[in-house]
């Protein structure tokens, strides 16, 4: 399917900042799975565009002159299948991604939590991950305003609740643990209930030489309807927009996604 796509976000000050930069995922790379048949960033200024090293296409805005606001939108169409059945591998080991980060670890009671289901990760690798991501929405249900981001798997785990992040990052922790390699990812996901946040993030765990999609606002693993705009370690590695400013104050980020049929 051709979904398009309009994502806008804008970043507002209390005060003048004097200097900025940004590190911006908007913009999705072709790859077996997506093609991209058009794509454009309308930014404040002219950015540089570089790949980072998972291979994500970055662009980085950097504004040396006063400003109180931060608007970048991005706008496409890419064409992905109905049905994922998942990613070949690239250049980077997928071994990689049995790494912990401080946002990833794991602790006593994701120890205790992901254990028992060892065995099916281990001899039934993409059934025994969609039972763990099921027990992961168990465990940890959406949860409005509990945390940021900032918070680690251990903590989203032990207060019983957050967001799709946390989701994320407790699944992460738990198939690193069982030795299964489990990667970030943010990006799009179409669905005809537009009440579903469009930008989204997800996982996807290396099973049978593919790179499987575990969307946990979706269901588990085989949901079509995803573009891909960034991989990583954790959120910190594949987020849309992370930067560093120079004054500013109080910031207020408001963002509209909205992912179509193409043509609809």
């Amino acid at each position: 399917m051709k979904l398009s796509v309009h994502h806008a976000t804008v970043y507002r000050y209390a005060e003048p900042v004097s200097r900025s930069t940004q590190y911006i995922r908007l913009t999705p790379a072709p790859n077996k799975r997506q093609r991209v048949v058009e794509w454009q960033l309308q930014l404040a200024a002219c950015s540089v565009q570089l790949l980072d090293a998972f291979g994500n296409l970055t662009d980085l805005l950097t504004l040396s002159q006063p400003h109180d606001s931060i608007a970048i939108v991005a706008t496409g169409t890419v064409e992905v299948p109905d049905v994922d059945e998942g990613e070949p591998g690239d250049s980077l080991n997928p071994l990689v991604f049995l790494r912990s980060t401080a946002l990833t670890t794991t602790d006593e009671a994701i120890v205790a939590f992901c254990e028992p289901m060892r065995r099916g990760v281990t001899t039934r690798p993409l059934i025994g991950a969609t039972d763990l991501l099921a027990a992961v929405q168990e465990a940890v249900p959406l949860a409005r305003g509990r945390t940021d981001a900032d918070t680690t798997a251990a903590e989203a785990f032990a207060l019983g609740g957050g967001a799709v992040q946390d989701q994320v990052h407790v699944f992460l922790a738990a198939c690193r643990h069982l030795g299964l390699p489990a990667r970030y990812v943010s990006g799009y996901a179409y669905t005809p209930n537009q009440a579903v946040v469009a930008s989204r993030a997800w996982a996807e765990a290396w099973i049978g030489n593919r790179w499987v999609g575990f969307d946990s606002g979706q269901g588990g693993a085989g949901d079509g309807g995803h573009i891909k705009l960034a991989v990583g370690l954790d959120y910190r590695d594949a987020c849309p927009v992370r930067g560093v400013r120079l004054g500013g104050g109080e910031e207020v980020l408001s963002t509209t996604a909205q992912v179509r049929k193409a043509g609809a």
